[in-house]
């Protein structure tokens, strides 16, 4: 066995000794400083060499040496003692010294420490968000303008990046905070040691940033499994891409987790909004927290009445449902009464503008009605589809859902994996499906589409093998080229673009496009709404579902005598014959003026009164 020396053996300690901590050296740094001083008093105290006999003196004269080095200058006595009272000024210099640089190591470490967010969060009532994206700042937008009335908000985000690039980003793209604070810290948010950090037990919500579905499961999983959890229940809002992962998410949230299915809601939202322009419009309008959104009102007024009744009590709010023993029920029966417990679902301005006036006169011009109206038989459909991604054999089953039979849907995409394709033909019934190998931005190609008068055009994103802004780069040129086709050869086709970045849909605007859907803020929108209340994730299911009660913009025709002058409540009378639900109406002359909403009013006050032309629209929730 090798021998090891004393010198070794001492350095060795030393070594661990430093490594200890800034706690540890200034103790050890305070008790060699006591041993010299104690030491050097003792000495001068037994050759009595000192200036006084006192022990204790002496010990006070030797600190001040250790500490003022000039004090020093003034001593006076033997030669011993004034070599001593040197000793211990050097010696106290020298520890000074040591002092300084371990002080300032044990700040820098500190701030560094902070810089990279590793403290505790003492917050209550916060929002919490993990992982770190570009949706987050549409996420946080969107939760401050929610926060808008309380006074002490809180946003706390845990992401995977250094805390001061977080910091920066958000300053830089968030100006105004209103009455929020935002707290960012750095962490795994898979690492229940790390979930520690940010409070979890005191939060109001929490929102995990979608990623792949793996992870999202096993940060609910962290959470839920956190051994220090709270007894009540967390709301837990997240995003996943695969529906066969929503049975093994609820059991790792143990239904503490609310699932929005990005891809499904998306394709659902295309395939809808292709149909009706200006669909976008109004559900970014419901989705966001600037202007008219959904709520849950408690109203005792309602109890006993029916639901056709309730429709007209409320002067600024749209009723659009009710909510019964958990469940909610979208454009219901109108004769459906309301019974104790029942909560009423409206949209409105805010939570305080759900004020039910019962005894509120209001008149209804049952001239102005349409009372019957000649239906005719649904035409087959022809949809152009330029590009393809992942998401494009779910938008056509969605579509399928939709259109007359003999319907014609063409795909044009120089990506086209052939399983995908065939996946796609296996899940329609009423569309025939044709596929065009090409580039969908070439111009030849579109020139000898357009002349076949397709009714709906609709652009997806190639978001597998292209980054955003490129993605959005080559969805810019598809769109300037229909729309100069639209203009050569004077044919009007509704088109719908997907797009990555929001802050491109204002380069777009130049397109004259119908609508715009950008995935991402769609989905974080939605994920903050439900972070919210997270029953209004079943009312956007309904919404969203080909299944049950959907938005329709339908020709004010069919309900009024158009050009006539009438108040709201009359079309709310007309829709309610009809056994749907007015929530707004499209002003034809102003669907190209973004600053005027692209014509797209909701939730106007019930004694407005308008005058719709032929080329005007309302819009509905119906079921067909």
């Amino acid at each position: 066995m090798e021998k090891v020396g004393f010198l070794e053996k001492l350095r060795y300690r030393f070594d661990n000794l430093m490594s200890k901590g800034t706690g540890i050296l200034l103790l050890s740094l305070a008790s060699a400083t006591a041993i010299m001083i104690a030491v050097i008093s003792l000495i001068v105290w037994i050759t009595q060499s000192g200036p006084t006999a006192s022990f204790t003196e002496l010990l006070w004269m030797g600190l001040m040496r250790a500490i003022d080095s000039g004090t020093v200058s003034g001593d006076t006595g033997s030669v011993g003692y004034i070599f001593l009272m040197f000793v211990t000024t050097l010696g106290g210099i020298f520890i000074l010294s040591i002092l300084i640089g371990i002080l300032t190591t044990g700040i820098e470490s500190k701030l560094d420490s902070l810089r990279k967010g590793r403290s505790r969060v003492i917050e209550k009532d916060q929002t919490i968000i993990l992982g770190w994206s570009e949706q987050i700042f549409t996420i946080i937008e969107e939760l401050i303008e929610a926060n808008s009335s309380r006074k002490h908000a809180c946003i706390v985000i845990m992401g995977n990046h250094d805390k001061s690039e977080m910091d920066d980003a958000i300053r830089e793209r968030i100006s105004d905070m209103k009455t929020t604070r935002i707290v960012t810290r750095q962490g795994n948010p898979i690492d229940i040691d790390d979930l520690t950090i940010v409070s979890l037990n005191t939060s109001r919500s929490i929102i995990i940033l979608p990623e792949d579905d793996t992870r999202v499961i096993k940060t609910i999983l962290a959470i839920t499994n956190n051994p220090n959890k709270r007894s009540e229940p967390y709301n837990i809002v997240t995003v996943l891409k695969n529906p066969e992962n929503i049975q093994l998410a609820r059991i790792a949230g143990n239904n503490q987790a609310e699932i929005i299915l990005s891809d499904t809601l998306i394709s659902r939202i295309i395939a809808q909004t292709c149909r009706q322009p200006g669909l976008s419009t109004v559900y970014t309008e419901l989705l966001d927290f600037d202007g008219d959104e959904i709520y849950f009102c408690d109203c005792h007024q309602a109890i006993g009445k029916t639901f056709g009744e309730v429709l007209f009590m409320f002067e600024k709010s749209t009723v659009i449902g009710i909510e019964s023993h958990g469940k909610t029920y979208l454009n219901p029966p109108m004769d459906t009464v309301l019974q104790a417990g029942d909560v009423v679902i409206a949209i409105s301005e805010d939570d305080d503008t759900n004020v039910a006036e019962t005894d509120h006169q209001y008149s209804i011009d049952a001239g102005a009605i349409i009372q019957t109206l000649v239906t005719t038989p649904d035409r087959p459909e022809k949809t152009l589809i330029l590009g393809w991604n992942d998401n494009a054999h779910l938008i056509i089953q969605e579509i399928d859902n939709y259109v007359a039979q003999e319907s014609i849907l063409t795909v044009v995409s120089d990506c086209v994996e052939e399983e995908d394709f065939q996946t796609a033909l296996s899940q329609v019934i009423n569309q025939r499906i044709e596929l065009l190998k090409g580039d969908p931005k070439d111009r030849r190609i579109l020139d000898e589409l357009m002349v076949k008068n397709y009714d709906h055009v609709i652009i997806l994103s190639n978001n597998s093998e292209l980054d955003v802004q490129e993605s959005d780069a080559n969805t810019l040129v598809v769109l300037l080229q229909l729309r100069d086709i639209s203009e050569r050869l004077n044919c009007r086709f509704s088109v719908v673009s997907e797009m990555m970045d929001f802050r491109n849909k204002k380069l777009a605007e130049v397109t004259k496009v119908n609508d715009f859907i950008v995935s991402e803020k769609l989905i974080s929108l939605m994920l903050t709404q439900v972070s919210e209340n997270k029953m209004i994730n079943m009312v956007f299911e309904d919404l969203f579902d080909a299944a049950g009660s959907e938005l329709y913009i339908k020709k004010a025709a069919k309900y009024i005598i158009t050009g006539t002058a009438v108040n709201y409540y009359t079309l709310v009378e007309a829709a309610k014959r009809k056994n749907e639900i007015v929530i707004g109406y499209v002003i034809a002359d102003e669907q190209k003026d973004a600053q005027k909403n692209y014509g797209i009013y909701i939730n106007p006050a019930k004694s407005t009164v308008v005058s719709l032309a032929d080329q005007d629209s309302v819009i509905v929730i119906a079921e067909d």
